[in-house]
């Protein structure tokens, strides 16, 4: 039997902002303890079924390039559909990776600059190799 990821966890400034902007992407409720000012926030997925989103103050800012980085599929909307809602949330484009033929993806920031990639929905990879798009 293999560990399930519990927590993926956010260092940052602000707990309770960054935690509203994810919660308002990712449609996960906050836990019920979260206040502003707190060192820690945690939002809750809405199934129950998969990992809680962490934030955890720290002192120092991003400096550098995340190591690890959430890919986000949409559901209900399209790739691009995805962008433009998040952008309005918030997020900064990092960088456009999408190609002429409908492939790619696109990189984003949240508030904070902590990158992530927003991917094709399902319904735009179906019919296609899963070797198109690896991102």
């Amino acid at each position: 039997m293999y560990p399930r990821i519990h927590n993926i966890s956010f260092d940052c400034h602000d707990t309770y902002a960054l935690a509203g902007f994810w919660s308002a992407v990712l449609g996960y409720g906050r836990h019920a303890d979260d206040v502003p000012g707190d060192p820690e926030a945690v939002l809750l997925p809405p199934d129950g079924a998969g990992p809680n989103v962490f934030f955890q103050q720290v002192p120092e800012a991003k400096s550098v390039k995340n190591r690890v980085h959430i890919c986000l599929e949409p559901a209900g909307r399209t790739r691009d559909q995805e962008v433009d809602r998040v952008l309005g949330l918030g997020a900064v484009l990092v960088d456009d990776r999408r190609r002429a033929d409908g492939t790619g993806w696109v990189v984003l920031a949240d508030p904070e600059g902590n990158e992530f990639c927003v991917l094709r929905s399902a319904a735009e990879r179906a019919g296609t190799s899963d070797l198109e798009e690896q991102q």
